[in-house]
C-alpha cells in the first residue's frame, strides 16, 4: 500500500483526496498538512512514500519546501498537485526534485495514475513539459521568458507577487536582503520591465 501525505491549505482538496482514495487497493492517505513548514517534522516521525503537495502554500513557497524535503530525504517522492500554470512552474518543480506535476483541473484518476507511476520510480509530466525540459526555444512571449528563469528566481518572483518584502523573502529563503535585491534586479532585466509594479503585474498574469 502506497502511503500518501497530502499538503494543501484548502480543506476541500484534502477531504476530496481522502474520499477518493478511501477505497483504493493501492493508495492510502496516511496524513494531511496545511503548511509546508510542517512537512519535515511529519516525515521524521511517520513513514511516507509520496507527498502530494500544492506549491502555493501560505507559510512557505512550494519550490522551497520541495528542495528542503529532497535535501534531507532524497528517496522521498513528491508530486505537485496545483492550480498554478505548468508552463511557468513545471520545469522548476521538477528541477527542484519533484517527480510529477498534475494540474487540479485534471480528473483525479490522472493523479491516481501519476502516483502509481512515480511510486515505480518514473516521472509523471505532460508531453509539453517534457519538451520544455528538453529544448530551449527562443523567446517569443512573456510565457517563454519564464523558461529562462532559475528555480531561485521563480521563488523570489512568486514571493514578490505575494506582496512579501525583501527582508521577508530573505528570511524565508535563508538569503540576505542584498541578495534578494540582486535577484529582483535580475528578474526585471530578464522579464524586460522597469520597476517592481510592472514585475508584479507580469507575475500575476503568469503565476
Amino acid at each position: 500500500m502506497i502511503k500518501l501525505l497530502v499538503v494543501d491549505h484548502h480543506p476541500v482538496v484534502i477531504n476530496g483526496l481522502e474520499a477518493f482514495f478511501k477505497n483504493s487497493r493501492n493508495i492510502k492517505v496516511v496524513g494531511h498538512l496545511h503548511e509546508g513548514k510542517a512537512i519535515l517534522d511529519y516525515v521524521k516521525k511517520r513513514q511516507v512514500d509520496i507527498i502530494v503537495t500544492e506549491i502555493d502554500l501560505d507559510d512557505l513557497n512550494g519550490i522551497t519546501a520541495i528542495k528542503r524535503v529532497k535535501k534531507q530525504y532524497p528517496e522521498l517522492k513528491i508530486i505537485v498537485f496545483t492550480n498554478q500554470l505548468e508552463h511557468v512552474y513545471g520545469a522548476s518543480v521538477i528541477k527542484a526534485g519533484a517527480s510529477g506535476f498534475v494540474s487540479k483541473k485534471e480528473p483525479l484518476k490522472i493523479l491516481d495514475q501519476a502516483i502509481l507511476k512515480v511510486f515505480n520510480d518514473a516521472i509523471y509530466i505532460s508531453e509539453e513539459l517534457a519538451n520544455q525540459l528538453t529544448f530551449s526555444p527562443k523567446k517569443t512571449s512573456v510565457s517563454t521568458d519564464y523558461k529562462n528563469l532559475s528555480t531561485r528566481e521563480l521563488e523570489v518572483l512568486k514571493l514578490l507577487s505575494d506582496g512579501k518584502r525583501n527582508k521577508d523573502i530573505a528570511k524565508e529563503l535563508a538569503l540576505n536582503a542584498k541578495t534578494v535585491s540582486t535577484y529582483r534586479t535580475r528578474l526585471m532585466k530578464k522579464l524586460n520591465v522597469n520597476n517592481l509594479v510592472e514585475l508584479i503585474k507580469i507575475a500575476d498574469r503568469g503565476l
